[in-house]
């Protein structure tokens, strides 16, 4: 359930595809993938959530770790398995039920995810439900990572689009600091600049762009996800425009951390469309 192609009259727009094999070797992420059960970083390989402390194993072939030595993005997408439940020209619906021991030395609360991904002629959008199949609660802490990019036009001239938000301070790690500053939104190129900024969102149903030429890409953020990450290094040809359902280490600060209850399903939507600029 990687997102490894999308395509607008042939010409690709999603970033990091060009060597899959090699990703799925190193497990790095690519595409469109799911960062579950924890998106961006940890603070640490200690996390306490839902009256569970969890101490992960730096062996653990399941799991990355980066520049830092903190545990990033969840589970590698490689060692994710997906049961594929319906697919047709449209739309692919799959499950991974979150129950082998070696899920669970990770994040010890069983539970259900089911993915839903549709296809229109200009709109990309993916649904996840997270259902608790256990007696506990389930933290909700992932997120997606697409990598988009304007094919044929100097990164420099993309234009960043970006909505009113609350920006999340980061340290030296990458982790957010507990503060937050108002953000008044972004609209203009990218030019040199680099992000990797969190934020908190504010209203309902932000969007997120790059444009450039006559091509606009946006992820629109549908349901269920409070909080963003933009990430656009400098010298590389892709932005990040990130949902994510809490903020960056929200397993070991609980700052917007919430729990799907047993009985209950906790369902996210976002969406990417391509247009015209």
């Amino acid at each position: 359930m990687l997102g490894a192609s999308l395509r607008r009259r042939g010409v690709e727009l999603l970033g990091r595809v060009e060597n899959l094999e090699a990703s799925a070797a190193s497990g790095s992420t690519a595409g469109i993938p799911l960062l579950h059960p924890w998106a961006n970083r940890l603070a640490g390989p200690v996390y306490r959530a839902a009256g569970r402390e969890v101490r992960l194993d730096p062996s653990s072939p399941l799991l990355r770790f980066d520049g830092h030595g903190l545990p990033i993005h969840g589970v590698s997408w490689t060692k994710l398995s997906w049961e594929v439940l319906a697919a047709s020209a449209a739309s692919i619906e799959a499950r991974l039920d979150w129950t082998r021991d070696d899920l669970l030395a990770v994040f010890p609360f069983p539970h259900r995810l089911e993915l839903r991904v549709t296809i229109a002629p200009e709109s990309l959008t993916l649904e996840t439900t997270l259902t608790p199949t256990g007696d506990a609660a389930v933290p909700v802490a992932f997120g997606f990572h697409p990598y988009v990019r304007i094919p044929d036009l100097s990164r420099r001239q993309w234009r960043l689009r970006l909505p009113t938000m609350r920006r999340l301070p980061l340290d030296a790690s990458g982790i957010p600091s507990g503060a937050e500053e108002s953000f008044p939104g972004f609209d203009a190129p990218l030019s040199d600049r680099s992000w990797d900024d969190g934020f908190a969102l504010d209203g309902e149903e932000p969007a997120f762009s790059i444009s450039g030429g006559d091509l606009a890409i946006s992820v629109d953020l549908l349901e269920g996800y409070g909080f963003a990450q933009v990430y656009a290094p400098a010298d590389k040809d892709f932005v990040a425009l990130e949902p994510m359902t809490a903020s960056t280490s929200a397993l070991t600060t609980g700052r917007g951390l919430s729990l799907a209850q047993p009985g209950e399903s906790r369902r996210t939507a976002f969406r990417i469309r391509v247009g015209t600029a």
